[in-house]
């Protein structure tokens, strides 16, 4: 059988259709993520009223400088779920890392607005399950 028949069968079976709908649940979910972070980076640049201040944290940063990390990761993950929905080797290694990056920077925005900051947390650990499950599914 060659190799192109073979990921052909596989594609067509249960376990393949399980494994592509994981992928394209996690690249929505990554593009999600993408859209809530840049909207939230923008609203901390802008310097809205949206957001709690006078908390002390240990991450010390201003509300501008989470505004920017937020943003740019946002960039990032935007790009990122596009490589994921489009199946690219490079959007799912990419995928779990931004998806990563952004768990552990959503602890640092916690002092500012604490429930939008576990729900990007819950979303982006969506993402790296889904995304290490799609892998697995796959034989990577």
């Amino acid at each position: 059988m060659s190799t192109t028949s073979s990921r052909r069968a596989y594609h067509d079976s249960s376990r393949g259709q399980w494994a592509s709908g994981i992928e394209l649940f996690a690249g929505l979910m990554l593009a999600l993520v993408a859209m809530v972070q840049i909207l939230n980076g923008i609203a901390a640049i802008a310097e809205d009223t949206l957001f709690l201040t006078g908390y002390d944290y240990v991450f010390a940063f201003d509300l501008t400088t989470w505004g920017w990390v937020s943003l740019v990761l946002g960039l990032l993950a935007g790009a990122t779920a596009v490589g994921v929905v489009l199946r690219t080797t490079w959007g799912r290694m990419a995928g779990v890392l931004v998806a990563f990056v952004g768990a552990l920077a959503s602890f640092g925005f916690m002092p500012y607005q604490p429930w939008w900051g576990v729900v990007v947390l819950a979303f982006n650990s969506l993402v790296i399950w889904a995304l290490l499950t799609q892998t697995y599914y796959l034989g990577d």
